[in-house]
């Protein structure tokens, strides 16, 4: 019977690798015990014989340790996880430590030498993870610097390409931006302060001239045979075919903005602050329209996880479901924004909506804005502003068309925080109607105003020709012989910063004998008096006397 014991406990010892002749010895020394020694002997041999119940039905551990290099059982099944597990079904511990802890190091060292090396948790999720588009295996990367890629925005199957193709084209972009960095070293070095173009800066925009006039006017019928088959084939599976719509020239320059996107993506997801597929909005039912979204947005956990939300065109309340959001339009009384109607002409109408009265409402438009802004901050803190909400009416009430915000007391004298036109209302004239609008106040507060920057890019280009617009107007209006800047900057209460900015890049400010002078360039005057005449009498204007507004005092 002692020796029965004594087998389960040897299998059960902490190394699980002994073998016969030091069991043999140990039941040698066991028999040679003294009768003085039972009574501790009894205890030890009483728990190993527990936990050699549990373990009748398993087979011998020291037989399985034999052909397996795993870390030792427990009689529970897991990994010890102390050294007491291991004492406590070894009756000779006391006698055996060194041996066992000498044992159980080389036994782990050998376990370390065969046991593969551990991935890094973004590696072992990447390999998890496939590209959404059919037919793609995830190999390749639109930068042409990945070899792989889990997300639309980096699958050259998606852009019609193949990944070989993506790798030429990146060599190709890395020399000409090395040679634009040669370049703009060379002018810094050499910089003068009249600003003007250089020899090689006006051939090259003289290329660029001749290579878009190049661009076809118009489909062939076998161009739009392959366009429309290449649509009907793939869906929204795939981008697009976009050779022969325009310039090898612009459509290079897109590839270019689409793979340094995609390369922002991708350095955003290996620092993991965006995952692809989870609490990201994609789409948003908006009215009669269906949106897609650009940016992330910080709505609750709860409705950011749907991937589509439902938002109250009126109202702006976002719900789950469309028919959370049908049962909502039943019940819902508001047809237009909140606040006090400032502005209208026509069906175009502007609502001051105060942030600390329409907390709630403000807060909404926010977390609608920032679905389409890059560099937008503020979410909930919306009571020191002001916002300008544009609308445009029909029988079914105002519908949003764009707004801009402005801080109620600003130290810098910004008249506007932020600025957002709908998507679905976009390159049709009210961006700049909501910038012409903006400094239509300032000119009744009798103030210069500039926008709060940084701009984000589409932003950006539309005050630039916003600028552009006012001092081309202003100078054919003009009548005088000598022109100020200072002058400029009270009649259309644009910052003397962005007027000259506007001169410089326009060539229209040059550095002689000491001082700026204002160049007035009839060609560029013409050319803007040839397009005004070809607009017409365009309702995307807005017009001064349709303000009824005075400046809000301090709050």
């Amino acid at each position: 019977m002692p020796r029965r014991r004594q087998r389960h406990m040897v299998g059960s010892g902490s190394d699980g690798t002994e073998d016969s002749d030091s069991s043999a010895e140990r039941e040698q020394t066991n028999s040679s015990e003294s009768d003085g020694n039972m009574p501790k002997r009894q205890r030890l041999t009483r728990a190993s014989t527990r936990l050699s119940q549990s373990s009748q039905d398993t087979p011998d551990l020291k037989r399985a340790a034999d052909h397996d290099e795993s870390p030792p059982l427990t009689p529970t099944g897991n990994a010890p996880s102390s050294e007491s597990e291991l004492d406590i079904s070894s009756p000779n511990a006391s006698h055996d430590e060194s041996q066992a802890k000498d044992q159980a190091s080389r036994d782990s060292d050998k376990d370390l030498s065969h046991r593969p090396k551990r991935r890094r948790c973004h590696e072992t999720y990447n390999f998890n993870m496939k590209c959404p588009t059919p037919g793609c295996n995830s190999l390749g990367h639109l930068t042409g610097k990945h070899e792989r890629h889990f997300a639309v925005s980096g699958c050259p199957l998606y852009h019609n390409l193949s990944a070989d193709e993506c790798k030429v084209k990146a060599i190709s972009r890395e020399k000409q931006e090395e040679e634009v960095k040669g370049q703009e070293e060379n002018n810094s070095r050499h910089a003068t302060r009249h600003q003007t173009p250089t020899s090689k800066q006006s051939r090259y925009k003289e290329q660029v001239s001749e290579m878009r006039k190049g661009r076809s006017s118009g489909l062939q019928k076998e161009q739009k045979e392959k366009h429309m088959e290449h649509r009907q084939t793939h869906s929204n599976t795939r981008e697009p075919l976009l050779e022969n719509i325009t310039s090898e020239y612009d459509l290079e320059l897109f590839r270019k903005a689409q793979a340094r996107a995609s390369e922002d993506l991708e350095k955003l997801r290996i620092q993991g602050q965006i995952t692809e597929g989870s609490n990201m909005i994609k789409t948003i039912l908006f009215g009669r329209y269906e949106l897609d979204t650009w940016y992330h947005s910080p709505y609750p956990e709860e409705y950011a996880r749907l991937g589509r939300l439902y938002v109250c065109e009126f109202c702006l309340k976002y719900m789950k479901s469309q028919t959370i959001l049908r049962r909502h339009m039943a019940k819902c009384v508001w047809k237009h924004p909140p606040g006090d109607e400032v502005y209208r002409k026509g069906g175009i109408s502007v609502f001051e909506v105060d942030g600390k009265k329409n907390k709630i409402y403000c807060q909404n438009l926010c977390l609608l804005a920032k679905l389409f802004l890059d560099h937008k901050t503020l979410y909930y803190d919306v009571e020191p502003f002001l916002f300008y909400v544009m609308t445009e009416a029909d029988n079914t009430g105002c519908h949003l068309v764009g707004y801009f915000s402005k801080e109620k007391n600003s130290f810098l004298n910004y008249n506007v925080s932020c600025i957002l036109t709908m998507p679905q209302y976009m390159r049709q004239g009210f961006g700049k109607m909501l910038i012409d609008f903006s400094y239509l106040l300032s000119k009744v507060e009798e103030k210069v105003g500039s926008p709060e920057r940084p701009l984000s890019d589409l932003g950006l280009i539309s005050y630039r020709s916003y600028w552009k617009e006012v001092l081309l107007r202003y100078m054919y209006n003009f009548q005088g012989k000598e022109i100020s800047i200072k002058e400029i900057s009270q009649e259309t209460a644009v910052n003397p910063v962005d007027i000259v900015s506007t001169l410089q890049s326009l060539q229209m400010l040059k550095y002689w004998k000491g001082k700026h002078l204002v160049l007035k360039r009839q060609d560029l005057i013409d050319e803007w008096r040839a397009k005004e005449i070809k607009r017409g009498n365009s309702n995307k204007t807005i017009d001064p006397s349709s303000l009824k507004w005075t400046p809000p005092k301090g709050t």
